[in-house]
């Protein structure tokens, strides 16, 4: 089997709609790619799979597919703009809790399939903090937040968090403004949720940057390509090459944990109330 392949694996949410998860899931893996990083998107927006619309691109399978045993993983992904893969939602997904031992191995041997293949996985989680979102986001390792300039975005964030550091022990967290106005409000939003959450729980929040808000996001949305493959000299697209460099600096796993197929273990096993998940 060789050595195990250390994959980078990012959770973006938000703990609300409307924050833009899936253009920054989508941009951020485009200009992840741009840096030579091998790149997977998991579109984990299980009710509304929306990574393929905004890109125009029609999956004929999905996830649920591959847990039933009807296809490989493999046929599944879809090849994307920029040489990313994605990997299409399923509605179905939220029986990822269910699923029998032997669906259970062979989505682990799907992915630990490809974990070679690939050194970043990018995985866009839906709105809210229902127990879908909750499984994706504690088996990942790094946990890009979503947050914008609007009230209910900073309680949503902050009232994930907590679930999050509670109930599952995470206690790391990445911070990304998005469609800011002025450079000022990025910082701004990142000091008022440091300033809850350091009040009531023991979180580290680390701030990422910000997206600009950018009439051009609108364009290449109508058009069905991302902003940062469609105008790739926009204000948008130079952020999110900054924020890629970023990202691109985390540190790796070196523990076992952060392969594939430890991921993918902890995605369906529900942790049990007191363990150090």
């Amino acid at each position: 089997m060789g050595s195990l392949h250390p994959v980078q694996v990012i959770a973006v949410t938000g703990g609300k709609g409307g924050v833009g998860k899936t253009s920054v899931s989508v941009n951020l893996a485009l200009a992840l790619a741009d840096l030579g990083r091998r790149v997977m998107l998991l579109d984990a927006d299980l009710g509304l799979a929306n990574v393929d619309v905004m890109l125009g691109l029609t999956p004929k399978r999905n996830l649920a597919d591959v847990i039933e045993g009807e296809c490989e993983l493999r046929d599944v992904i879809l090849q994307g703009p920029g040489g990313i893969r994605i990997v299409p939602a399923s509605s179905g997904a939220a029986n990822m809790v269910r699923l029998t031992s032997q669906q259970h191995a062979g989505l682990i041997q799907a992915f630990s399939d490809i974990s070679d293949s690939i050194d970043v996985l990018i995985i866009d989680t839906a709105a809210g903090i229902g127990d879908g979102v909750i499984s994706f986001v504690r088996a990942a390792q790094e946990v890009l937040l979503v947050v914008t300039d609007e009230p209910t975005s900073i309680t949503d964030a902050y009232a994930l968090v907590k679930l999050l550091n509670r109930d599952y022990g995470l206690s790391r967290f990445r911070v990304l403004a998005n469609m800011t106005h002025t450079p000022e409000e990025g910082r701004n939003l990142y000091a008022k949720l440091t300033k809850v959450t350091e009040r009531f729980l023991d979180v580290a929040l680390q701030y990422v940057g910000a997206i600009p808000a950018d009439e051009l996001v609108r364009k290449s949305v109508q058009k069905q390509r991302a902003v940062y493959e469609a105008y790739p000299r926009s204000k948008c697209a130079q952020a999110y090459r900054a924020v890629a460099q970023k990202v691109d600096s985390w540190p790796l796993p070196a523990n076992p944990r952060g392969h594939l197929e430890f991921f993918v273990e902890r995605l369906v096993n529900r942790p049990t109330t007191g363990s150090s998940a």
